[in-house]
């Protein structure tokens, strides 16, 4: 019997891994402030790689610690949708941790903190896996505090792309744009945290990656970046 979802989900990782390579092979990426995520990398202190859902499609290109033979634990919702995002990230080696990181994502906040403590980096979607848009859920919050982690803010805007009509308004950057990541000051929460300095450091981050996608865009609007 012809199961569309099934197809869906045996070819559709597949592809989207090949539209991801040859957008990158196509664009003219800049990455400014990479020293923050760099310096970590070499004082092996693992991480929380942290930015909004709508710039995941080429956030794998952000990570640069597999230069250095680290690895990236990556949130993923138990959505069918999640399990796309899974099947194409493990085609770039990373490690999928299934969960959410908002309310009913205890299992996945547990396995982050797991990986952290064990010497990995984390990386989560903030505001996934529904939204609000643009909106920080405390689980980040939590599994840097209970990691024993910093969180950097990273963030991506292309010179030329499209968006879904989704809830968070997904971004395709188009082939022979200008891409920037940039990478934000890292925040740190302390581990014994109370409830208010937690909901600070969750304003904290929203206010950063806010901030950041503001001048990444401002960045691919202006003079052209350097190949």
């Amino acid at each position: 019997m012809f199961d569309r979802n099934r197809i869906l989900l045996a070819v559709g990782p597949s592809l989207a891994r090949c539209l991801i390579r040859v957008l990158r092979r196509s664009m003219r990426f800049e990455f400014l402030n990479q020293e923050i995520a760099l310096g970590l990398h070499r004082s092996g202190q693992p991480y929380v790689h942290a930015f909004f859902h709508d710039q995941l499609l080429m956030m794998t290109y952000s990570y640069l610690g597999q230069r250095s033979g680290r690895r990236l634990a990556v949130l993923s919702s138990q959505h069918r949708d999640g399990e796309y995002v899974a099947r194409t990230l493990q085609g770039f080696g990373h490690l999928m941790v299934r969960g959410s990181s908002g309310r009913g994502g205890a299992a996945g906040l547990r396995g982050l903190v797991r990986h952290l403590r064990g010497g990995l980096d984390a990386a989560i979607a903030t505001d996934g896996p529904r939204g609000p848009r643009h909106i920080v859920q405390v689980g980040v919050i939590e599994a840097a505090r209970l990691g024993r982690a910093p969180i950097v803010p990273v963030v991506f805007a292309a010179s030329r792309a499209r968006r879904l009509r989704s809830w968070d308004a997904f971004q395709i950057p188009m082939p022979f744009s200008r891409g920037v990541f940039l990478y934000g000051e890292p925040l740190r929460i302390p581990e014994h945290a109370d409830r208010g300095v937690v909901e600070a450091s969750r304003r904290e981050l929203q206010a950063s990656l806010e901030d950041l996608t503001r001048q990444a865009e401002a960045r691919v609007s202006g003079p052209g970046v350097p190949p």
